[in-house]
């Protein structure tokens, strides 16, 4: 019998934690390093679920039943006045960040999580690699995975060059309590993945999971994410300015956003959603927003070392498919490692496989985010860029599952 393999995967998020649990159960030796010093749980907001995505937690000895989400039958766009201005029958199961963080994170053997670690540098020899800490830890292994999120401090040693490009328009995004929504928005609203399309804009929404992950009626929670241009010399720099004046161009912190910009906001939503839309976003107690990002990497293999999930490839939320993705990248590579004797020659197998379905699932995301780039654009554009601009088109393509591989 070989000696076992040790796998340290850097970035303790769900890519991380799909990967190391994973190679954990195919029989690695594995240490989850994440750069954060405080527990995770509970960031993020809303996910939308996808067949490979339920079979990769099963791989990953998540067991999936109704607990996972909040599960909707139908779609439906609403009109400025409220109305219903389109519908599609499309059942799909909706989820939290927290709710997948918590059923990986228990899945994973807690002692092997370390908190707190930054990553500063790491070299590749013949027999492994070795990754240095800022604390001063050293740790080799036979195979490092990089799953630290779009600023990879992986990435930017090995592929300074793949850098995050700024698309054009942020996201307002924010959760609010079922039980703080009127009758009207419970009724109209509550039960679908819904959307709006004012001019310029579009706006997306749906149930997930509540407090504690809560499934039970009353202690849910709504999730949206709403779509706005923001021209980067100007809009953008404004709203990534802090009271003290510091620019935080790659995403300001929410607790920093400025109270006159979250009332902009909340006007604005008055000014040009549905009702039942601007009183989610009136309702919210924690709106923030993020600017939207691209990011593409040529390749995914560097010897023993893996890129994975956002690390790899970000695509803009509009396919609802970084979870996914993310996932089911941990499952080609746990498939590929086994398959070859030497450690980079796995890796390189998994990058071949998923390098082009990363780029395919970028190229698709900004496809359908066409429209809110175009607004920035001259009017060409803007009318190319309606093709995904219907109601029927928008229920249709927006975080449908399409066969990317």
């Amino acid at each position: 019998m070989g000696k076992q393999r040790k796998a340290l995967v850097v970035g303790g998020s769900l890519g991380g934690l799909f990967a190391a649990n994973l190679l954990h159960r195919a029989g690695w030796d594995v240490e989850v390093y994440e750069r954060v010093a405080e527990e995770l749980e509970g960031r993020g907001a809303g996910i939308v679920t996808h067949q490979e995505l339920m079979a990769a937690l099963a791989v990953a000895g998540v067991s999936v039943d109704d607990s996972i989400g909040v599960a909707v039958q139908e779609r439906v766009t609403l009109a400025r006045d409220g109305s219903v201005a389109g519908r599609r029958a499309m059942p799909q199961v909706l989820t939290a960040w927290s709710r997948l963080y918590h059923v990986l994170k228990v899945a994973f053997p807690r002692e092997r999580y370390h908190n707190g670690f930054q990553l500063e540098s790491l070299a590749q020899d013949d027999d492994g690699v070795t990754a240095c800490f800022k604390d001063g830890r050293r740790v080799r292994a036979d195979l490092l995975v990089a799953a630290d999120g779009i600023r990879s401090t992986v990435r930017q040693m090995l592929l300074p060059q793949a850098r995050p490009e700024y698309a054009g328009y942020i996201a307002w995004r924010g959760l609010v309590e079922e039980s703080a929504l009127s009758e009207r928005t419970l009724k109209e609203l509550f039960p679908y993945f819904a959307f709006g399309l004012p001019p310029h804009e579009q706006m997306i929404a749906y149930p997930v999971a509540g407090k504690d992950n809560a499934f039970e009626p009353g202690k849910r929670r709504f999730n949206f994410v709403w779509y706005r241009p923001a021209a980067e010399a100007t809009t953008l720099r404004d709203l990534v300015t802090d009271a003290s004046g510091k620019v935080w161009l790659d995403g300001i912190p929410p607790p920093l956003i400025r109270p006159e910009i979250l009332e902009d906001a909340r006007r604005a939503a008055r000014q040009v959603l549905a009702p039942q839309f601007a009183e989610v976003v009136e309702k919210t107690e924690n709106l923030f927003f993020q600017p939207i990002f691209d990011l593409e990497s040529a390749r995914l293999a560097f010897g023993r070392v893996a890129l994975l999930g956002d690390a790899a490839f970000v695509a803009r939320p509009h396919c609802g498919m970084g979870v996914t993705k993310a996932a089911s990248d941990a499952v080609a590579l746990a498939r590929a490692l086994p398959a070859h004797a030497d450690v980079a020659a796995g890796v390189q197998a998994y990058s071949n496989e998923r390098a082009p379905i990363g780029a395919a699932i970028v190229q698709h995301a900004r496809h359908l985010g066409a429209y809110m780039q175009a607004q920035l654009r001259d009017e060409g554009e803007r009318r190319m860029a309606e093709r995904y601009r219907t109601p029927e088109a928008v229920m249709r393509e927006t975080a449908f599952a399409r066969a990317f591989s």
